[in-house]
This record gives structure tokens, sequence and C-alpha cells, in this order.
């Protein structure tokens, strides 16, 4: 049976797919909405306001999108544009890092001054910390009612019933595969874990690197074995996490397992030499450049279609597949990982902090943030998008809809992020030896244990 969750979460989404090229809904857009109860204007309304206000006001924009011409970057930079040509008096600066240096920094403001507005992430690795600080401005859910956000995605950034940020994503974690590749050698998708590592060995015969892995930046391993986790353990996954997490004991079952299986699989040669170096645009760029037959990584790259950077014929190519299932794992096929994944919030010490959050509201307004994201392929939005589904979407977005509208459950939170910022650090740390057998999986799980204590 379904489970409930995800018809809450990818009904509505789903079901527009039967009716592609139908009316679209979002009309009114809602400018001026959305502040906080301490900053809300008077009922002059906000439309008044802005025309009346010739004083400039700059925000400082800090993101983990530096690919500005792109996917997700790309979304995020043109509301900007749009909101600065309808604010005359408003700039707002940006500053764009890759995300392992985005996060080191983010650690680097949060001693000093936040910008005005961040990248966050709903988890508590990130999250928890930074509210038990007070670092975020307190937003009012009521002013998210009708905005289209699924059931459930705003709980990770919430804290005592207090919202403190808004989610942009819904993200599985995909294998991306070059069609022209399989076809050409007669590589077939594989349905079992066995028929992939199978796969990879004839992709190495054929002098090809099986499957790209960021490895280097560490969280990339960490979202790889969580997939396995969910394979492992199917449903029971979250629990499994969270008790090991409370207890600082991972010897279960399903951790060794998941462990032992990621060891073998880089014994085996699933992934690229050097995997363990190679960070986010290293592997990225054995895929697209046609080195590597596959590539492991989240629904945000399904915009490596529509980039005209990549050569048409890999970019025209690209399909996708998630984890197949293991041998005696209680994880079906239509088990995946998937989560809410990062955001936007405002500094609550900012100077500016009336102006952030409507700009803030204004990125999200349905006709923004989530229209443009599908637009661009930028992965799938927390807030529903069917209104802006036209049946001629690159065949990699529906694909990503017929997995999500046929998943049976859905992981939540990866592993390295269910626990405090030092669990993240030392699963993420050490992750890449034991992956290569230079740390014992015992000695592993044990470290990652003594974090949560």
């Amino acid at each position: 049976m379904r489970k409930k969750i995800l018809a809450l979460l990818f009904a509505m989404l789903m079901s527009a797919l039967l009716f592609a090229g139908c009316g679209r809904g979002a009309d009114g857009q809602k400018t001026g909405e959305g502040l906080t109860a301490d900053t809300k204007p008077d009922d002059s309304g906000y439309q008044e306001e802005k025309e009346s206000s010739s004083e400039t006001v700059t925000i400082k924009l800090f993101s983990n999108l530096p690919d500005r011409k792109n996917g997700q970057g790309l979304v995020e930079q043109t509301i900007i544009d749009e909101y600065m040509s309808e604010n005359p008096n408003v700039v707002i600066e940006v500053e764009a890092l890759e995300e392992e240096a985005y996060k080191a920094k983010f650690k680097a403001y949060a001693m000093n001054k936040m910008p005005d507005v961040v990248s966050i992430w709903g988890q508590p690795s990130f999250i928890d910390e930074i509210l038990d600080a007070g670092m975020l401005a307190e937003l009012n859910p009521a002013d998210y009612d009708d905005y289209g956000f699924y059931e459930g995605s705003l709980q990770g950034f919430q804290k005592d019933g207090k919202l403190y940020g808004l989610p942009r994503n819904t993200d599985i974690m995909l294998f991306y595969y070059n069609q022209k590749l399989f076809r050409d050698h007669a590589w077939n998708v594989p349905a079992s874990y066995e028929e992939l590592l199978d796969l990879c060995r004839s992709v190495r015969e054929a002098g090809i690197a099986p499957v790209a892995m960021a490895g280097g930046d560490g969280w990339p391993l960490a979202c790889f074995l969580t997939d396995l986790l969910v394979k492992v353990a199917g449903t029971d996954y979250a629990d499994v996490v969270r008790n090991a997490v409370r207890t600082g004991d991972f010897t279960a079952e399903e951790f060794v397992r998941a462990a032992r299986i990621l060891t073998d699989s880089v014994q085996a040669g699933m992934f690229q030499d050097g995997y363990d170096t190679h960070d986010y645009g290293t592997a990225m760029n054995l895929f697209t450049s046609g080195q590597a037959a596959m590539y492991c990584m989240g629904s945000w790259d399904c915009s490596m279609v529509l980039n005209e950077d990549i050569d048409a014929e890999i970019r025209d190519s690209i399909r996708v597949f998630t984890m197949p299932v293991i041998e005696d794992g209680t994880g079906g096929a239509n088990d995946i990982a998937a989560w809410n994944g990062g955001g936007y919030a405002v500094a609550a010490d900012s100077q500016v902090k009336e102006e952030a959050v409507r700009f803030l509201n204004y990125m999200y307004q349905p006709e923004k943030l989530s229209k443009y994201g599908w637009e661009n392929g930028a992965g799938i939005s927390a807030q529903d998008q069917s209104a802006y589904l036209t049946g001629s979407e690159p065949k990699i977005q529906k694909q990503v809809m017929d997995i999500l509208k046929n998943a049976d459950s859905v992981s939540g939170t990866p592993v390295n992020d269910c626990g405090p910022s030092q669990f993240k650090n030392v699963i993420e740390n050490e992750i890449q030896d034991m992956s290569k057998g230079l740390v014992s999986i015992e000695e592993f799980l044990a470290g990652i244990g003594r974090a949560c204590k």
C-alpha cells in the first residue's frame, strides 16, 4: 500500500501528468505579503510603500549556487534580477560558493555577522545549532498558506512550532546514465545490485569509468550509503538511523551490511579511479564529457539536459534510474532515498530584515522559484509544480516524475545529516578511508557513534 506521506507530498504533482497542457493556476501574485509578525507594514500595503520608497536598500545574499547560467543558480539569479527591476531602490549583492566552501564560510559568518539572506539546509546537522544560537529570523507560516508547499516539507525548518526557513527542493538520489553509450555497448539498466556490479565490470572492460562519484567531498558517498541503507532496511531506515544517532551505537546489522556493500563495490571498481579525491565538478565533468557511463548524484542535476555547454549528443542521451534492489534487503524497487533539500532563510540580526523577508517571499511565489525551476529542469520543487507541466518536458523530467509517482516510501534526511554537526564532520571525513578499506567498517561505525555522544 502506498505510504500516506507520498500521497500528501506528490499526488497533486503527479496527477497533473494526466492533464498536461491544461490551464495554469497560481493567479494573483503576492508581491508584498509574507512578512514576519514583527516586521509587517501597516495597512497601507506593500505596493504603496514600495512606490513611495526612494532610499537605497542593499541586501547581501549568500548562496551555494555558483553557476549562474544553468539550473538552480540561473533560477536564483533570474529572480534576483526581476526583483531589482521591480524595486529600483533595492540592490542585491550575491556571494556564491560551491557547497563545501559555502558551508565553511557560513561557519565563519556565524562567528561574526551573517549576510541578510542565506542558503540553508533543513536538516539537524546544519540547522539545529543555528536555531539554538538564534541566528535566523522567524517567519509567519500563515503567509505561505497559498504558496503550494507540500505537506510536511516545512518541518525541517521549524523549531518549537516556529518557522525559520523555506525549502527549495524535493531531492532524490539517482544514477544518471548515458543512454547512447548503453545502446552502443548493449548494456541494460540494472534491476538488482548484482546486475549493477556486473554492468560496472563490463563498462571498465570497455575502457570507460563506470560510475562518476564525487567522493572527495564526502557527502556524496554518505548519500550513496544512505541509498544502500534504504535498500537494506526498507521503511525501517528512519528508525534504524534515529536509534543509532540517539544511542551512539551503529552496530545494527543494517549499518554493517550497507557499509560492507560500499567497500565491496569500491573493490569491484564501481567508481572512477581517484574517486576519493575528486570533487563535485570533476565527477560531473567525467560524465558530461563521456568519460563515465554513469554519475551518482541528486535530482537537482537534471538541469544537465538543458545545459548548452554540454555536447548535444551527450546532453540528449542523459537518463536516470534509482538504486537497484539488494538481495535479501527489505527495501523494494520503489523505496527511494528522497528528502526536502536546501532552502533559504533571513538572518535574525539583518539590518534590512523587512526588505530581506519581502525578497524571500517574492522568490517563493508559485510563479517564481517553482515555475522557473521546472522550466529550467532544476530538479523537483518543495512546492506544487503541477500547473507548469506541458507534456513537452525533457524525457529525464518525466522519468523523475514517474519515480516519485511510483514511490512506495521516501527515506527522509540522509544519514550524514541526521545527527549533530560533529557527527556529520566525522562521517564525511572518514567515509573515504572506510570505502577504500584503509579503515575497518567497525572502526568507522564506532567513530561516528562517538561523534553522537
